[in-house]
């Protein structure tokens, strides 16, 4: 299992969380997505022979969001 951080400054509220969280977790490969809501950053724990970390990037910015 990989983990990696990214901080997304421009999410906000619950909901967005929320939504940001479940799809991440429906990618084949992602086995958990947590948004910490003090610091802007998410962790995402997968795993790289079922996705590819770019796969998950381009998924959180086809959401709207900035990677920082």
């Amino acid at each position: 299992m990989q983990v990696s951080t990214f901080f997304i400054k421009d999410i906000t509220g619950a909901e967005q969380i929320q939504n940001l969280e479940m799809l991440l977790t429906q990618l084949n490969g992602v086995e958990r997505a947590l948004f910490d809501t003090d610091d802007h950053e998410i962790k995402i724990e997968y795993n790289d022979q079922l996705i590819e970390l770019k796969s998950i990037v381009e998924n959180i910015e086809g959401q709207g969001f900035k990677i920082q």
